[in-house]
């Protein structure tokens, strides 16, 4: 079964055709940081704009790059949420005509489920219960995987994303967009022991993040010292304090909920210390690790076609009416996708 993903959540106009929810024909992504990088983070308006102006090349990209035609497709998968509003607005008005157009199936997908899903399609067999870490510029989620479908959430950040921190931090400090490959590429020079910034904690919430303490620390830092260290120290000090809370949190996780795997999505599990981190805390122990290529980990829509998949044979889809919703949230789901949103379960009835 062949299905169109598309995925417009932030800032890369992305479009994918999967068979069979893990052999990926083609996975095209449109970056747009060049046009965010004089601002040092996403503009949203930007965002929806440049969408809007390559989504259908993008779309076309993807289904010729995958040798085959609009014929083909069986499905359109799309991600309603979470993201940046008018963004999400773009991917999901051009997969409702589309799929209006050809007469195919909608399938709403949760771009957090998503990036879960991401290492699906290059391990198929995930041991189970996982730990899940989600880590991008706009998400810090922690969830328990029971089975694909069924997920527990156990934290979140309360306030920055680290990737948003991240980003933060280097415009601070002058080094450009985006932040989160110029810190970890610098750090790898510095003394990551140089500077004992704060390990970002929450009091009475033993698996929630916040980084917004630690992003003012180092603003602070820059501030009140006379003779700041190299900025090669700072981005390393920063980058030990910001993946120690996550390293540290996941593996109280993966010892409380009796997890035997712990699986990495999203921008940030590009990080090259965090994935040495974790590497480290999980070799020699009965834990495996998975974590996506590079390009899994970005914003793109493999993912979204890979799950759209499963979710197609599970009677997940949607009609016309479908919605984004820029705070979807992680809900307790005991029965596998037994709620999603704004999104409609359509079973095996008509679209139109």
């Amino acid at each position: 079964m062949l299905i169109l993903g598309i995925e417009t959540s932030c800032d890369e106009t992305a479009a994918a055709v999967v068979e069979d929810g893990q052999h990926i024909l083609s996975n095209i992504i449109a970056s747009q940081v060049k046009f965010h990088e004089p601002y040092g983070g996403v503009v949203p308006e930007i965002a929806s704009r440049k969408h809007i102006e390559v989504i259908n090349q993008v779309v076309v990209s993807a289904i010729n790059e995958a040798g085959i035609t609009l014929n083909d497709i069986e499905a359109i998968a799309v991600t309603y949420g979470p993201g940046l509003v008018g963004a999400l607005l773009v991917g999901v008005s051009f997969a409702k005509a589309l799929a209006y157009g050809r007469r195919l199936p909608l399938i709403p997908i949760n771009h957090l489920e998503a990036h879960i899903y991401a290492v699906y399609l290059e391990y198929p067999q995930i041991n189970l219960p996982a730990i899940a870490l989600v880590v991008s510029g706009g998400h810090t989620e922690m969830i328990l995987v029971k089975e694909l479908g069924v997920y527990e959430s156990l934290g979140r950040t309360k306030d920055d994303a680290i990737g948003e921190a991240y980003d933060k931090v280097a415009k601070w400090l002058g080094l450009g967009y985006p932040g989160g490959q110029i810190i970890d590429r610098l750090a790898t020079t510095g003394n990551r022991e140089a500077i004992r910034f704060p390990r970002p904690t929450i009091k009475h919430s033993k698996y929630d993040f916040s980084y917004s303490g630690l992003k003012t620390a180092v603003i602070n830092y820059t501030k009140t010292t006379h003779h700041p260290l190299p900025v090669e120290d700072i981005a390393a000090s920063f980058q030990e304090a910001a993946v120690d809370a996550l390293v540290s949190k996941v593996m109280n996780a993966v010892q409380d909920m009796a997890a035997v795997s712990i699986i990495l999505g999203g921008g940030v599990a590009a990080n090259s210390r965090l994935r040495e981190q974790l590497n480290a805390k999980t070799t020699g122990k009965d834990i495996a690790l998975y974590i996506p290529s590079i390009v899994l980990c970005t914003d793109n829509a493999a993912m979204i076609a890979g799950l759209g998949f499963h979710k197609y044979n599970a009677g997940n889809r949607s009609d016309l009416s479908l919605d984004v919703n820029s705070n979807l949230k992680w809900e307790k789901w005991g029965e596998k996708w037994g709620k999603m949103g704004t999104a409609r379960k359509m079973g095996t009835a008509p679209y139109f």
